[in-house]
């Protein structure tokens, strides 16, 4: 990364925020905006946060849930956060769905997810991954969610993003797309908030899992 890239995140408010403020990501900010909009997490809420490396999504989950119980899910390792149950794993794999059922005994109220690609630079690409960990998003919130749970996701803009927003909108009571103050203006990503899942669940054949997932920012 250069130099200038560096300057820039330091002088980023979010950024500068989330340092004083002893968040792990300046997207806890996003997760905070979001919240406050659409309500999502509730006190006492079983919550899973999928992509949840470094933890600054499983930070604010375990503020706004309370006594509530947060599992965090990431390939990649995740320092320790007081109320959060991690686990290192593919979230696709029955081995590691089933350490999350046996984490939150059971269905779960809210699934969040700001998993992201590692960018190459090619946008149609980029976009492209970007559905795809939706998309395994989606059927991991299939599994999880109680009926009426709510589901969030990060996604980039682009030309499969429409089918993908019909396949959410058969699920779920409410469905929104809304890109919080903490994202960045140059960005394409967006989050769908969905609230009231159905609890039916469509057959579909699972796709392969990401082997690479980007950091949250």
């Amino acid at each position: 990364m250069g130099k200038n890239w560096v300057l820039e995140k330091k002088r980023d408010h979010y950024y500068r925020m989330a340092k004083r403020e002893n968040y792990r990501s300046r997207a806890s900010y996003k997760l905070k905006q979001l919240n406050d909009r659409f309500h999502i997490i509730k006190r006492g809420n079983r919550m899973v946060d999928l992509g949840s490396s470094p933890g600054g999504w499983s930070q604010v989950a375990v503020e706004l849930s309370g006594d509530g119980r947060v599992v965090a899910v990431d390939i990649d390792p995740m320092r320790p956060i007081k109320g959060v149950t991690f686990i290192q794993g593919d979230m696709l794999q029955k081995e590691t769905i089933d350490k999350i059922e046996a984490a939150t005994d059971g269905k779960v109220d809210t699934v969040i997810s700001d998993m992201a690609p590692n960018i190459s630079g090619h946008y149609s690409y980029d976009h492209a991954r970007s559905i795809e960990l939706a998309e395994m998003a989606l059927l991991t919130a299939e599994r999880l969610l109680r009926s009426g749970g709510n589901f969030v996701v990060k996604v980039f803009q682009g030309d499969m993003f429409p089918d993908y927003l019909k396949r959410v909108k058969k699920e779920f009571r409410s469905v929104k797309v809304h890109s919080p103050k903490a994202s960045r203006p140059s960005s394409s990503e967006v989050y769908v908030v969905c609230r009231g899942y159905s609890g039916i669940r469509e057959d579909r054949q699972e796709r392969p899992a990401p082997h690479h997932n980007g950091p949250s920012e």
